[in-house]
Protein backbone atom coordinates (compact mmCIF):
# COMPACT_ATOMS: atom_id res chain seq x y z
CA UNK A 1 0.00 0.00 0.00
CA UNK A 2 1.34 3.55 -1.03
CA UNK A 3 1.02 5.94 1.07
CA UNK A 4 1.29 9.69 0.59
CA UNK A 5 3.25 10.48 4.11
CA UNK A 6 4.26 13.95 5.52
CA UNK A 7 7.22 14.00 7.46
CA UNK A 8 7.26 17.30 9.99
CA UNK A 9 10.90 17.17 11.33
CA UNK A 10 13.14 19.98 12.48
CA UNK A 11 16.70 18.14 12.33
CA UNK A 12 17.77 17.70 9.00
CA UNK A 13 19.48 14.19 9.25
CA UNK A 14 16.65 12.88 10.94
CA UNK A 15 14.07 13.99 8.25
CA UNK A 16 16.24 12.53 5.62
CA UNK A 17 16.59 9.38 7.25
CA UNK A 18 12.77 8.97 8.11
CA UNK A 19 11.73 9.83 4.61
CA UNK A 20 14.42 7.88 2.85
CA UNK A 21 12.97 5.06 4.75
CA UNK A 22 9.74 5.53 3.73
CA UNK A 23 10.37 5.67 -0.04
CA UNK A 24 12.45 2.60 -0.07
CA UNK A 25 8.45 1.48 1.29
CA UNK A 26 7.04 3.04 -2.06
CA UNK A 27 5.78 5.57 -0.22
CA UNK A 28 5.16 9.16 -1.60
CA UNK A 29 6.99 11.63 1.16
CA UNK A 30 6.35 15.49 1.84
CA UNK A 31 9.02 17.05 3.87
CA UNK A 32 9.06 20.26 5.99
CA UNK A 33 11.64 21.58 8.50
CA UNK A 34 9.12 23.50 10.68
CA UNK A 35 5.54 23.47 12.10
CA UNK A 36 4.71 26.46 9.82
CA UNK A 37 5.96 24.94 6.60
CA UNK A 38 4.22 21.50 7.92
CA UNK A 39 0.79 23.36 8.46
CA UNK A 40 1.13 25.36 5.33
CA UNK A 41 1.63 21.45 2.86
CA UNK A 42 -1.07 19.79 5.01
CA UNK A 43 -3.26 22.69 4.17
CA UNK A 44 -2.72 22.23 0.56
CA UNK A 45 -2.51 18.74 0.01
CA UNK A 46 -3.67 16.76 3.29
CA UNK A 47 -1.27 13.75 3.57
CA UNK A 48 -2.73 10.22 4.25
CA UNK A 49 -0.29 9.83 7.12
CA UNK A 50 1.85 11.96 8.86
CA UNK A 51 5.02 12.29 11.47
CA UNK A 52 5.16 14.94 13.36
CA UNK A 53 8.13 15.98 15.60
CA UNK A 54 7.14 16.41 19.07
CA UNK A 55 9.54 19.27 19.52
CA UNK A 56 9.53 22.20 16.18
CA UNK A 57 9.91 25.68 16.05
CA UNK A 58 6.99 27.93 15.81
CA UNK A 59 4.25 25.28 15.83
CA UNK A 60 4.93 22.28 17.22
CA UNK A 61 4.03 18.72 16.87
CA UNK A 62 1.14 19.23 19.69
CA UNK A 63 -0.62 22.13 17.87
CA UNK A 64 0.13 20.20 14.48
CA UNK A 65 -1.90 17.42 15.99
CA UNK A 66 -4.77 19.30 16.90
CA UNK A 67 -5.00 21.51 13.49
CA UNK A 68 -4.79 18.32 11.80
CA UNK A 69 -7.02 16.47 13.69
CA UNK A 70 -10.07 19.44 12.80
CA UNK A 71 -10.47 18.41 9.05
CA UNK A 72 -9.25 15.05 9.15
CA UNK A 73 -10.10 13.33 12.44
CA UNK A 74 -9.42 9.27 11.10
CA UNK A 75 -5.46 10.47 10.00
CA UNK A 76 -3.07 8.17 11.38
CA UNK A 77 -0.40 10.37 12.99
CA UNK A 78 3.00 9.64 14.82
CA UNK A 79 4.33 11.65 16.82
CA UNK A 80 8.30 11.44 16.66
CA UNK A 81 10.36 12.22 19.68
CA UNK A 82 14.07 12.21 21.39
CA UNK A 83 13.50 10.60 24.23
CA UNK A 84 11.77 7.44 25.60
CA UNK A 85 11.11 9.63 28.74
CA UNK A 86 8.38 11.62 26.70
CA UNK A 87 6.63 9.06 25.78
CA UNK A 88 4.24 9.16 28.92
CA UNK A 89 3.66 12.93 28.03
CA UNK A 90 2.48 12.15 24.93
CA UNK A 91 0.33 9.31 25.69
CA UNK A 92 -0.78 11.54 28.80
CA UNK A 93 -2.08 14.26 26.91
CA UNK A 94 -4.02 12.13 24.58
CA UNK A 95 -4.23 14.90 21.61
CA UNK A 96 -5.40 12.10 19.06
CA UNK A 97 -1.89 10.59 17.60
CA UNK A 98 -2.16 7.62 16.97
CA UNK A 99 1.54 5.45 17.85
CA UNK A 100 5.35 7.12 18.48
CA UNK A 101 8.44 6.56 17.23
CA UNK A 102 11.72 7.35 19.27
CA UNK A 103 15.14 8.52 17.66
CA UNK A 104 17.23 7.31 17.18
CA UNK A 105 14.76 4.34 14.84
CA UNK A 106 15.48 1.19 12.91
CA UNK A 107 14.23 0.82 9.72
CA UNK A 108 12.12 -2.28 10.70
CA UNK A 109 10.66 -0.38 13.63
CA UNK A 110 9.41 2.59 11.97
CA UNK A 111 7.86 0.80 9.06
CA UNK A 112 6.28 -1.62 11.33
CA UNK A 113 4.51 1.32 13.18
CA UNK A 114 3.54 2.96 9.79
CA UNK A 115 1.79 -0.19 8.40
CA UNK A 116 0.24 -0.99 11.88
CA UNK A 117 -1.28 2.18 11.74
CA UNK A 118 -2.58 2.43 8.02
CA UNK A 119 -4.22 -0.82 8.64
CA UNK A 120 -5.91 0.08 11.46
CA UNK A 121 -7.14 3.15 10.07
CA UNK A 122 -8.36 1.52 6.94
CA UNK A 123 -10.17 -1.52 9.16
CA UNK A 124 -11.92 1.94 11.20
CA UNK A 125 -14.11 2.52 8.24
CA UNK A 126 -15.28 -0.97 7.86
CA UNK A 127 -16.65 -1.05 11.81
CA UNK A 128 -18.07 2.61 11.52
CA UNK A 129 -22.13 0.64 10.92
CA UNK A 130 -20.87 -0.92 14.72
CA UNK A 131 -20.21 2.20 16.96
CA UNK A 132 -22.61 2.94 18.75
CA UNK A 133 -24.38 6.54 17.73
CA UNK A 134 -22.95 9.60 19.52
CA UNK A 135 -24.49 12.79 19.81
CA UNK A 136 -23.19 15.13 16.95
CA UNK A 137 -25.38 18.18 18.46
CA UNK A 138 -24.42 20.52 20.99
CA UNK A 139 -24.60 19.20 24.19
CA UNK A 140 -24.84 19.42 28.00
CA UNK A 141 -23.21 17.53 30.65
CA UNK A 142 -24.83 19.32 33.90
CA UNK A 143 -23.39 22.65 33.63
CA UNK A 144 -20.65 21.49 30.83
CA UNK A 145 -21.94 22.39 27.21
CA UNK A 146 -19.87 20.29 24.55
CA UNK A 147 -19.99 21.59 21.36
CA UNK A 148 -18.63 19.05 19.08
CA UNK A 149 -18.42 20.99 15.68
CA UNK A 150 -16.03 23.34 17.72
CA UNK A 151 -13.98 20.41 19.04
CA UNK A 152 -14.57 22.43 22.98
CA UNK A 153 -16.46 22.82 25.51
CA UNK A 154 -17.89 25.44 27.53
CA UNK A 155 -18.63 26.59 31.14
CA UNK A 156 -20.09 30.02 31.98
CA UNK A 157 -17.97 32.09 29.40
CA UNK A 158 -14.65 29.64 29.58
CA UNK A 159 -14.00 27.98 26.53
CA UNK A 160 -12.69 23.84 27.18
CA UNK A 161 -10.35 22.52 24.03
CA UNK A 162 -10.85 19.04 23.50
CA UNK A 163 -9.24 16.59 21.66
CA UNK A 164 -11.18 14.16 19.13
CA UNK A 165 -10.60 11.02 21.21
CA UNK A 166 -11.76 13.44 24.62
CA UNK A 167 -15.00 14.52 22.18
CA UNK A 168 -15.63 10.80 21.38
CA UNK A 169 -15.39 9.79 25.08
CA UNK A 170 -17.78 12.14 26.81
CA UNK A 171 -20.47 11.93 23.91
CA UNK A 172 -20.46 8.18 24.45
CA UNK A 173 -20.78 9.04 28.00
CA UNK A 174 -23.46 11.67 27.55
CA UNK A 175 -25.18 9.02 25.25
CA UNK A 176 -25.68 6.94 27.59
CA UNK A 177 -26.99 9.29 30.90
CA UNK A 178 -26.42 6.97 34.35
CA UNK A 179 -25.39 3.86 32.90
CA UNK A 180 -21.87 1.91 33.44
CA UNK A 181 -20.07 2.11 30.31
CA UNK A 182 -17.14 -0.39 30.23
CA UNK A 183 -13.44 -0.12 29.33
CA UNK A 184 -13.74 -2.10 26.30
CA UNK A 185 -16.60 0.23 24.65
CA UNK A 186 -14.45 3.44 25.68
CA UNK A 187 -11.11 2.31 24.24
CA UNK A 188 -13.48 1.23 21.36
CA UNK A 189 -15.11 4.54 20.67
CA UNK A 190 -12.45 6.20 21.89
CA UNK A 191 -9.52 4.33 19.78
CA UNK A 192 -11.57 4.18 16.92
CA UNK A 193 -9.90 0.54 16.70
CA UNK A 194 -10.04 -2.72 17.57
CA UNK A 195 -6.82 -2.38 18.86
CA UNK A 196 -7.37 -2.21 23.09
CA UNK A 197 -4.77 0.18 24.81
CA UNK A 198 -3.72 -0.61 28.20
CA UNK A 199 -5.63 0.58 31.09
CA UNK A 200 -3.23 2.84 32.08
CA UNK A 201 -3.41 4.95 29.15
CA UNK A 202 -7.54 5.29 29.47
CA UNK A 203 -6.98 6.14 32.70
CA UNK A 204 -4.46 8.82 32.15
CA UNK A 205 -6.94 10.11 29.54
CA UNK A 206 -9.89 10.33 31.53
CA UNK A 207 -7.73 12.16 34.73
CA UNK A 208 -6.42 14.66 31.97
CA UNK A 209 -9.98 15.42 30.87
CA UNK A 210 -11.24 15.76 34.36
CA UNK A 211 -8.46 18.26 35.42
CA UNK A 212 -10.02 20.40 32.67
CA UNK A 213 -13.90 19.95 32.86
CA UNK A 214 -14.89 18.91 36.44
CA UNK A 215 -14.76 21.65 38.99
CA UNK A 216 -13.37 19.43 41.50
CA UNK A 217 -11.55 16.62 39.72
CA UNK A 218 -10.92 14.96 42.99
CA UNK A 219 -14.59 14.85 43.47
CA UNK A 220 -15.92 14.22 39.97
CA UNK A 221 -19.52 14.76 39.13
CA UNK A 222 -19.10 14.55 35.19
CA UNK A 223 -17.05 10.95 34.98
CA UNK A 224 -17.35 9.19 37.74
CA UNK A 225 -15.42 5.88 38.05
CA UNK A 226 -17.07 2.88 38.97
CA UNK A 227 -14.34 0.41 40.31
CA UNK A 228 -13.72 -2.76 38.27
CA UNK A 229 -16.14 -1.45 35.58
CA UNK A 230 -15.68 1.81 34.01
CA UNK A 231 -16.97 4.88 33.97
CA UNK A 232 -20.37 6.40 34.44
CA UNK A 233 -22.02 10.23 33.33
CA UNK A 234 -24.81 10.86 36.25
CA UNK A 235 -26.77 13.48 35.20
CA UNK A 236 -27.69 15.91 37.56
CA UNK A 237 -31.43 16.03 39.17
CA UNK A 238 -31.93 18.99 37.26
CA UNK A 239 -30.65 18.10 34.37
CA UNK A 240 -32.31 15.25 33.87
CA UNK A 241 -35.67 17.02 34.70
CA UNK A 242 -34.95 19.75 32.53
Amino acid sequence: MSLKILVAEDDTHTRAALAEVLRSDGHQVTEAADGQQAKFLFDNQPPDLACLDVMMPGLSGYDLCRHFRQTQPRMPILFITAKAEEIDKVVGLELGADDYIVKPFGAKEVLARIRAVARRSISGFGCEEESPRLPQHDFWMNDLEVLPRQLRARRDEHAIELTPRELRILQLLASKPGEVVDRHELFRVGWEENHIPNSRTLDQTISQLRKRIEHDPKNPRIIQTVYGAGYRYEQDAECANG
